[in-house]
């Protein structure tokens, strides 16, 4: 299942403001705690966060939001960021590099996914390798790149922790991929 949550209604109806910057730490957790709640109600697998009527977000708001949101993400649950400014993205990334994990965000202009945050060029690579949607074996991965089974592993290794992949059967795939 996915669903799609609109940030600045959220905004709106957590913090009753007319106002649609994220600003102040407070803001953040009482829209955090309301996207949470939608999370835990829906039960959605695929969660696309779009950002695209909020004006501005300052770093209390993306770490409150953004950061906490994805270090509390449990195991094959999947968010999507969308609808961001590139003032937006520097906030957002900033705090993903300080905690060390990373985001999918969609592309306004092609519309494609990709990670943003903390990405080393292997989990890059790999994330490339499966961003068409195809599922891919460890062997099959490697063999695509040209890297050794052990390679291969490790890089899905990660991204799996980081919930950016998905894996079933032995077989892996972005579960956003355009």
């Amino acid at each position: 299942m996915r669903q799609t949550i609109q940030i600045e209604q959220v905004l709106r109806e957590a913090v009753r403001t007319p106002y649609r910057d994220l600003v102040t730490r407070a803001t953040g957790r009482a829209v955090r705690s309301s996207i949470e709640q939608a999370l835990e109600a829906a039960g959605a697998t695929v969660t696309v966060l779009d950002f695209s009527d909020v004006g501005l977000v300052d770093l209390s708001c993306a770490e409150e939001i953004v950061a906490k949101l994805l270090l509390r993400q449990t195991a094959g649950t999947f968010v999507l960021l969308q609808g961001l400014r590139e003032d937006q993205l520097e906030a957002i990334e900033h705090v993903l590099n300080h905690h060390a994990i990373v985001a999918l965000i969609r592309d306004a202009v092609s519309g494609s996914v990709r990670m943003v945050g903390r990405v080393e060029p292997d989990m890059r690579d790999a994330f490339g390798a499966l961003e068409t949607g195809e599922e891919l074996s460890t062997d099959r991965l490697a063999a695509r790149i040209g890297w050794t089974l052990e390679r291969a592993r490790s890089a899905l290794d990660v991204l799996i922790r980081l919930n950016v992949v998905r894996a079933s059967d032995g077989a892996y795939t972005v579960p956003l991929a355009v």
